[in-house]
């Protein structure tokens, strides 16, 4: 089957893709209509922008143990929908994905219900060090560290264990990083105050909380030469550990999650604990920073920390309520959004969400639109706004916290490995 994109911008280039069965076969400045194979499918792309396939290396689907959050197949519908063609799931299930058997249970479950490509995360414990290290499989993204507590209660707090881990490592370590002695003291000052301050959760999990916690992970992989990538980073301060040599260039990374570069502190007065989500959203010079270093390099990779809940959870009084934002399904918007406002090209956008993921992770033949590679490509309308609504909500947690925003792009079309799964707001194929 041969499918032909015509007279579209690749990334910021007029250019035409000759996709044949899952692989692109050319990627032409010309137009090479008059020597297409018999039977090619035409998509007149004009005014039309085609990127790469999303790929978010930082998602929580919540199955299994927790299906009426949310489960592998709604939310992975819901990564298409917004031109998300590869997710790297975390292992803080129930139960946990701790051992061996758990993690290839799970596997086996993604492979029927997952409609995107996915890798999984095998998770860290205080003694689970060696059953981690000796784990193998080509779905293994890499093994996930808890520094700081958050959902799924998978803290490692033994030192020993962790120098261990480091010292020992041939796959990517990716942690969590705040300090847990610190927000345990923080709450303590703050949870008596009535009526709390509108930004408790940043008060609790402030900057010295992530900063400390981030400091002794990169001095401990620093020691060991470990393969290193810290999850969420949300603040200015932590940007001083990470360099800007290039990603080929170094072994420890950082990602920041869309939620840290659109929302600030100012938000928790309207949002409140809709955008409570662990580490903490903080203020907008912080927010600032984070895009400056995303720009810049020092940050590496966009990631989304996709973390459903139930709407009434999250309407809980402030300690009750759980952390974690779904917002896979708009992501790719928030980030065009950004990248307006901040007079990005879009190139940045392809490097941060599908290029550098794609590297730093070994994904082959994905995250770049290349002769030879897979076909995943995501197409943008620009000239087509979209307003969120619980209408178009795909998680099956039925909420977001961008319900009623309006962005300037649409996602017109997802490809994935060379089919078109999601087109004009429906689906065409569930893999």
């Amino acid at each position: 089957m041969y499918i032909y994109l015509k007279g579209g911008k690749v990334i910021n280039q007029p250019q035409n893709i000759l996709i044949e069965n899952d692989k692109i076969r050319e990627v032409s400045f010309e137009d090479i209509s008059l020597s297409l194979p018999e039977g090619t499918k035409i998509i007149d792309c004009t005014g039309l922008v085609i990127l790469p396939g999303i790929i978010d290396v930082h998602v929580h689907f919540r199955e299994p143990g927790n299906e009426q959050k949310a489960n592998m197949n709604s939310e992975s519908l819901a990564a298409l929908a917004g031109g998300v063609t590869t997710v790297f799931d975390m292992p803080n299930n129930t139960p946990a994905i701790t051992t061996e058997d758990a993690f290839f249970a799970k596997l086996e479950l993604a492979k029927k219900k997952m409609n995107c490509n996915f890798k999984l995360f095998f998770g860290l414990t205080n003694n689970n060090i060696f059953q981690a290290l000796s784990l193998n499989s080509e779905y293994l993204a890499g093994l996930k560290l808890f520094l700081g507590s958050s959902t799924g209660n998978m803290l490692v707090d033994n030192q020993d264990a962790i120098e261990e881990l480091f010292k020992k490592s041939d796959k990517i370590i990716v942690a969590h990083c705040e300090d847990e002695n610190l927000i345990r003291n923080n709450k303590e000052r703050y949870e008596n105050l009535s009526p709390l301050p509108y930004n408790i959760h940043s008060l609790i999990r402030d900057t010295q909380v992530c900063y400390n916690s981030s400091r002794f992970a990169v001095e401990t992989a620093k020691k060991y030469g470990t393969d290193f990538h810290i999850a969420h980073i949300t603040t200015a301060k932590e940007i001083s550990l990470l360099s800007n040599d290039g990603l080929g260039n170094k072994k420890i990374t950082a990602e920041v999650s869309p939620n840290h570069l659109y929302f600030c502190e100012e938000d928790y007065k309207t949002y409140k604990n809709l955008i409570k989500c662990n580490p903490s959203i903080k203020s907008s010079a912080n927010r600032k920073a984070l895009r400056q270093a995303l720009k810049e390099g020092y940050i590496d990779i966009v990631a989304t920390d996709h973390a459903p809940h139930l709407l009434s959870e999250k309407q809980r009084e402030y300690f009750s309520a759980p952390s974690g934002i779904p917002s896979i399904q708009f992501s790719l918007l928030m980030m065009l959004q950004i990248a307006k406002e901040e007079n990005w090209d879009l190139s940045l956008i392809a490097e941060k969400m599908s290029g550098n993921p794609a590297q730093r992770f070994g994904i082959k033949q994905r995250g770049f639109i290349k002769k030879d590679y897979f076909a995943d490509l995501v197409i943008i309308n620009p000239a087509k706004k979209t307003t969120v609504s619980k209408e178009k909500i795909l998680s099956l947690c039925s909420w977001s916290p961008l319900e009623d925003k309006t962005f300037d792009n649409s996602v017109e079309m997802t490809m994935l490995n060379g089919k078109i799964v999601y087109t004009n707001g429906e689906f065409c194929t569930k893999n």
